[in-house]
């Protein structure tokens, strides 16, 4: 048989190159484009970089035109620029901004060696050192520019993504504030009596700081399909983060890549946050006093771990414990995991169509997949359930990006976000007045309007908004305001944690992922984890190297080694434990 020529061969190649190009170019070339109203040339524009859906980016893209013909004769086009998942969205912004300000500033003085890394800290220190150099003069210049003819990154507004990586955003000087003064316009986030209508923060959670607003809340929890946990004999949905562990879930938990994304990762952080608050319980502390030694704590600003007068050491080692408690916890999880995407929309959409049993999501995309998945009697083919007690009420923000090209618009865009008109969108029933024409989103708005407030009688504004509700805003399982009273957020005991976890959870169940499944299938197949606690301490085991892993040392760890060198470190001590894990629980000893 006569074999192709090195030509013939190259064709081929071309042409499945092309035909894939093809084939991934097809849902944007038949993509319905997003209605913009009468929006012509030269009518005001708005960029906004976001990582929410097609479902939102439309129906808020619709509504902008709308309101803003109705209040300015005009109406404005959202150009939406969908870069990725909301870690993805700050590379891009880190690279953007870094480019354009070195160009700005190279006209103007020199460049420093490591001029990005100063440009991307907090300035306090660089500037509280010293008022004088080029350093504190290009840091001082880069934080109080806000002129696109400067610098920027080509885009007006940050939409969507959780507030630590808005938080970020701001530390890192990519955000300003949209109002002179911080004078919002009055009843956007106060009533007349200096009420909040849209809280600074509830439950420990930031909901909005000075250059960042909480647009839409959400809880993460538990997705599940009925029919699944009926063909596994599962009696009942989970309802605990615990459950996910449980061996009938072996190869049935559909997990999003924390390093991939930041509301799985939030997931994963309050599966820690209750494991300490289950600790702190256990030692006996009550919430009055966990208050009280939080504060005391603050106050103090000693170096992690170190306790001030008053304040037991008893309590920080409870929370250490619980601290490890919870990423053992995740562990567990991993070992059940059926994959780790990198895509946490993708979990739900598999769940409601059995290829997953189970799995880890944030409220609002299991909700809106619920909708759809409904059979052709209406009845729901999946369930979520957010743990009571097992997650805070986290906001995802929006934002004016520094140098915004068309900020007048980007101004509007964010007001008509925050105002009532634009957060009917999250949660009406389509096709009600004020409401999305197309979709439910299933979201829920952050405006404490909507919401009955404190046990008293439901006001007249808020009743009118439940009656176009889709979901029951009143019921306290929804209630992002009731919820908030039955869990606290501390965020000492995780928070400067979140950027290590990711990494640790990648090295600890994505890495050695393989290894660890193994290791689970083998205990299970030998006894059980009852039946074989030697295995399973080997499974549980924490890295010794570099040094012994804590909550002291991991922050320390993480700053002084490189996060690749140190996620290899830990990746390969994983599948160490995990294959001894297997070989003792199969009989083969360690």
């Amino acid at each position: 048989m006569r074999r192709p020529g090195r030509r013939a061969i190259m064709l081929r190649s071309a042409s499945i190159v092309v035909l894939m190009a093809v084939i991934v170019a097809l849902p944007f070339i038949f993509r319905k484009p997003a209605d913009t109203g009468s929006w012509r040339p030269g009518d005001p524009v708005v960029v906004v970089v976001t990582p929410h859906n097609e479902a939102i980016r439309r129906e808020f893209a619709r509504a902008f035109a709308d309101w803003h013909a109705a209040r300015y004769g005009v109406p404005a086009k959202v150009d939406w620029r969908a870069v990725g998942g909301t870690t993805e969205i700050m590379r891009y912004l880190a690279g953007e901004y870094a480019t354009s300000f070195r160009a700005w500033w190279k006209r103007r003085g020199v460049w420093p060696s490591g001029g990005v890394d100063l440009l991307m800290k907090p300035p306090s220190g660089l500037l509280a050192a010293s008022s004088e150099g080029n350093d504190a003069e290009m840091v001082r210049a880069y934080r109080e520019t806000d002129d696109a003819r400067a610098f920027g990154c080509g885009m007006d507004v940050f939409f969507g993504g959780g507030t630590y990586d808005h938080g970020k955003a701001a530390s890192s000087g990519f955000l300003v504030s949209p109002w002179p003064g911080d004078a919002a316009p009055a009843g956007l986030l106060a009533d007349a009596a200096g009420r909040d209508i849209i809280p600074k923060a509830l439950g420990g959670e930031v909901w909005r700081g000075d250059a960042f607003f909480g647009a839409t809340v959400s809880t993460f929890g538990i997705c599940a399909n009925l029919d699944r946990l009926a063909d596994l004999k599962v009696a009942k949905p989970p309802a605990s983060w615990a459950d996910l562990a449980d061996p009938a879930y072996v190869g049935q938990v559909g997990v999003a890549d924390p390093t991939k994304s930041g509301s799985i990762a939030k997931a994963f952080e309050m599966i820690v946050q209750e494991q300490c608050r289950l600790a702190v319980e256990s030692a006996g502390y009550t919430a009055r006093e966990v208050e009280e030694f939080e504060n005391s704590i603050g106050t103090a600003g000693l170096a992690p771990g170190v306790m001030p007068p008053g304040v037991p050491d008893a309590y920080q080692a409870a929370v250490e414990a619980g601290w490890l408690a919870g990423l053992r916890l995740v562990q567990r999880i991993g070992a059940n995991a059926r994959y780790f995407t990198d895509s946490a929309s993708k979990v739900p959409i598999d769940v409601s169509i059995g290829d997953a049993a189970a799995g880890l999501a944030i409220d609002f995309y299991a909700r809106y997949q619920s909708e759809l998945s409904r059979d052709g009697y209406g009845r729901a083919r999946m369930t979520f359930v957010t743990p009571v007690g097992g997650s805070s009420v986290s906001a995802d923000p929006i934002a004016l990006l520094r140098g915004a090209p068309n900020r007048t618009t980007a101004v509007r865009f964010i007001e008509f976000v925050l105002s009532e008109d634009g957060q009917k969108l999250w949660n009406y029933a389509p096709g009600t007045p004020g409401g999305p024409r197309e979709f439910a989103l299933r979201r829920l708005p952050i405006r404490s309007d909507f919401y009955p407030s404190g046990g008293e009688e439901i006001s007249a504004v808020a009743a009118a908004h439940l009656s176009r509700c889709v979901d029951d805003l009143a019921d306290p399982a929804v209630n992002p305001y009731a919820q908030a009273g039955v869990f606290t957020y501390r965020p000492r005991w995780t928070a400067r944690h979140f950027g290590v976890f990711r990494d640790l959870v990648k090295a600890m169940c994505i890495d050695s992922g393989e290894e660890l499944r193994a290791a689970w299938r083998t205990v299970i197949e030998n006894g059980g984890p009852s039946g074989r606690p030697d295995a399973m301490l080997l499974i549980a085991r924490m890295p010794d190297r570099p040094e012994p892993l804590t909550w002291r040392t991991v922050l320390d760890l993480h700053s002084r080694i490189g996060r690749e060198e140190l996620t290899r470190e830990w990746a390969a001590f994983f599948r160490r434990s995990y294959g001894e894990a297997a070989r003792c629980a199969g009989g083969g000893g360690r």
